[in-house]
């Protein structure tokens, strides 16, 4: 047996003098990077040797998509998690290099564009570091946001498959697990005003070798989080469709060689990329502006601008996002520059190219550009945990942009679409369940978005997210059964929800919820848009409506039903007007709640947002609004003030004269009240924000960003960040001050 020496003292010292590297922080080289890798020699000489048999590479790549797939609905089945249940995950092939050339066809798409991130970054500093290696049976894991991935409920699992000692590509799985042990319960604190805040941060991290965890690394993640069980079992889940991913990865090594696996993992991402460019030079060359704005910090009431500038030259695309908001320092409401790529990635691939494959050459013609230090590309400082509420009106930025290119491209392989609904409204809860085990995480009802019109058709229903149009959003019976929550009213959507237009939107759905049978049980929403809206229409289409969070406290719903169940109402309006419930107080509120203990049958009320309309309100088929009137989607005064049709309600009889005549006189009121371009520009432009209004973001020059008041501003190229004051201190002083007042008033 060879003795071990211990180091002498004197290389102890030059090794800490050497080791000079303080923190492996994100790498900005890889982060910022979206392009496909440079092929190596290996896989060049692959493609070349296969390039004439098309039929075998077709017949592997099917192979591979199916192998994708059948992880896919092994996580989906196996997952404890909420978002494993409804298909908040993705499972995928990545080349040698770490490219992800083929993805599940179901799940979140916009992981496509962004999880390669770690998989590069655990070839550049741990393949050849002594400490760590990549070697066959490691496991990998990561979920800082950071680093890659949408926020850090999102955890990604990967493997190295090698063949002949060399490694052939990684495979991966990455779900939405919810609990992380962030600052509030359900990994999405809305409360966190930094990235300790957020829980659980992993930068690309070897959790296990020889195709099991490290246990002492398991022990830590799971006191890392306020759901153990749920964290081992997410684990679990995810590394056995990726060995399932490897096995069929193999067999098709086996059966056709090496070279034939590599020249289609490559040639995917090729060809896809390939493709992109093609289908963009039959756009027409131009330029395309368009502004967005979330109306809320998730605590506080704003105005935070998104501008976005779309140009298309040749066989590329520039989507110019510098002018919009500075970050926030201590909000959770800012985005790192990756996911908000891989979002409006997700524009592509579901809404303009939906027939391509799920990969990240999709993106790779498209240069993004932004400001660094800007709520669209925040500092490591910043915290990140809610970055749907700035990377989704991006998102919807350049949907509203993008189709006035692509109206008149000469090829479309779908249908040109408003802006759908933008929002993830729906309940992060956490506390004991009726099982006596705490919990936290995310309801699924996140996933029942209004669809947007489309040129040909209305919008569907409270269908699915814009980030996964394949998820799905649970039974309520089976929620019932793991947690305390009840719904009192199935998804019945609300009236006048939608964008209006020639084809209107889908419509949302509302959702009042309650609970009984717990110690300890609270909620938190994380949604903006309920003062202003985020999501627009295009070619004259409406925006959707605004819809708040509304609470009614200082009641116990099960109680007053117990004699008598007439005061329940089954709709949000009907409540907050008639406010059937002696005694309970009844308020309305911006959508953004921190966690907030709830007292058993107290009610919360939320609603979907619909989807963006589609062309003249004028010009709508007045057989359709009858139908939506029978439907009950739709009210007589939309109907009278807003369609223009002349019906029977009773009856739901068109009168096709009246209405003919009432559209007429219409079309000539809105000339009257028309006015010249240069008349209306010089009434309505002003030279900087209004007093009074909390404006983040540039007023006309992108150069310069406004911090809040008309005066105060910065350059965009040197960026100061924005420090909010506690809303609680705001309160305070705010009473203070009238406090004050009334004592000298007396």
């Amino acid at each position: 047996m060879n003795e071990i020496k211990a180091p002498s003292e004197r290389s102890l010292i030059e090794q800490f003098l050497d080791d000079n590297v303080l923190f492996l922080g994100p790498d900005p080289e890889i982060m910022a990077d979206h392009t496909v890798s440079i092929p190596t020699e290996q896989e060049v000489a692959a493609v070349d040797a296969w390039q004439d048999r098309s039929d075998d590479i077709h017949l592997i790549r099917n192979r591979l998509q199916t192998a994708c797939n059948e992880s896919f609905d092994m996580v989906e089945q196996m997952g404890a998690a909420p978002g494993a249940k409804w298909g908040d995950l993705i499972a995928g092939i990545f080349s040698c290099q770490g490219d992800l050339s083929l993805s599940s066809a179901g799940g979140v798409l916009i992981f496509s564009v962004l999880a390669q991130h770690p998989v590069k970054f655990a070839l550049k500093y741990w393949k050849d570091d002594p400490t760590v290696g990549i070697n066959e049976g490691d496991i990998f894991m990561h979920n800082d946001a950071r680093y890659g991935n949408i926020h850090n409920t999102d955890q990604s699992l990967s493997l190295p498959v090698f063949h002949n000692g060399e490694i052939v590509c990684f495979v991966g799985s990455i779900v939405h697990e919810g609990e992380n042990g962030a600052c509030e319960p359900g990994g999405m604190p809305g409360g966190a005003e930094s990235p300790y805040d957020e829980g659980l941060k992993m930068p690309p991290l070897k959790v296990g070798e020889n195709f099991e965890f490290r246990k002492d690394l398991l022990t830590f993640l799971q006191n890392s989080v306020r759901e153990p069980k749920l964290q081992f079992e997410g684990m679990k889940s995810k590394l056995h469709a990726c060995l399932r991913i490897k096995k069929r990865v193999e067999e098709v090594i086996r059966d056709y060689g090496v070279d034939a696996f590599l020249a289609t993992i490559r040639g995917t991402l090729s060809d896809t990329e390939a493709e992109v460019r093609r289908r963009l030079r039959t756009w027409p060359n131009g330029k395309v502006q368009s502004n967005v704005f979330a109306d809320s910090t998730l605590r506080e009431n704003v105005l935070i601008k998104i501008r976005c500038e779309v140009s298309k030259q040749d066989d590329e695309l520039i989507i110019d996002l510098r002018g919009s908001s500075p970050e926030f320092l201590n909000r959770a409401n800012n985005t790192v520059l990756a996911s908000m790529k891989g979002m409006l990635a997700q524009l592509f691939l579901m809404f303009i190219w939906p027939d391509l494959p799920r990969n990240q050459a999709v993106f790779a013609p498209i240069t993004v550009l932004t400001d660094p230090g800007s709520a669209l590309n925040c500092s490591p400082e910043a915290p990140n945990a809610q970055s749907m509420m700035t990377f989704f009106p991006a998102f919807t930025a350049v949907q509203n942009a993008v189709p006035k290119l692509l109206f008149a491209a000469g090829y479309r392989s779908t249908d040109i679409v408003a802006c759908w609904y933008n929002m993830i409204t729906t309940f992060v809860y956490g506390g004991f369940n009726q099982h006596q085990e705490f919990v936290g995480n995310v309801c699924a009802d996140l996933n029942g978005m209004g669809g947007a019109a489309r040129a040909t058709r209305d919008g569907e229903h409270s269908v699915a997210p814009i980030f996964a149009s394949m998820a799905d959003i649970g039974e309520q019976e089976l929620i019932e059964e793991e947690v305390p929550m009840m719904k009192l009213v199935p998804h019945k959507v609300m009236v006048d929800n939608c964008g209006f237009g020639k084809q209107r939107g889908g419509h949302g759905y509302q959702q009042i919820v309650t609970h009984k049978d717990t110690q300890a049980w609270g909620y938190m929403v994380n949604t903006i848009g309920a003062k202003f809206p985020s999501t627009y229409g295009i070619f004259g289409g409406y925006a959707p409506g605004c819809y708040p969070l509304c609470k009614v406290k200082d009641v116990n719903v099960f109680e007053v039903m117990k004699d008598n169940r007439d005061l329940m109402r089954f709709t949000i309006d009907d409540i907050m007007n008639e406010q059937p419930f002696p005694d309970a107080t009844y308020s309305s509120h911006h959508a953004g709640l921190q966690f907030e203990l709830a007292e058993q049958g107290e009610l919360y009320m939320i609603t979907q947002g619909g989807g963006g309309g589609y062309g003249d309100v004028l010009e709508r088929d007045p057989a359709d609004i009858a139908s939506d009137w029978a439907d009950g989607i739709v009210s007589k005064k939309t109907i009278e003030t807003i369609y223009f049709v002349v019906m029977d309600y009773e009856t739901g009889a068109l009168d096709k004269e009246a209405t003919d005549k009432a559209r007429a006189a219409e079309r000539v009121a809105r000339l009257a009240r028309a006015k010249p371009f240069k008349e209306f520009a010089a009434e309505w432009t002003k030279a900087k924000p209004p007093e009074g209004l909390p404006y983040y973001g540039s007023w006309d020059d992108p150069k310069v960003l406004h911090l809040g008041t008309p005066d105060k501003t910065c350059p965009a190229d040197a960026i100061e960040s924005v420090m909010m004051p506690d809303p609680k201190d705001v309160e305070i002083a705010a009473l203070k001050a009238e406090l004050k007042a009334l004592k000298g008033s007396v």
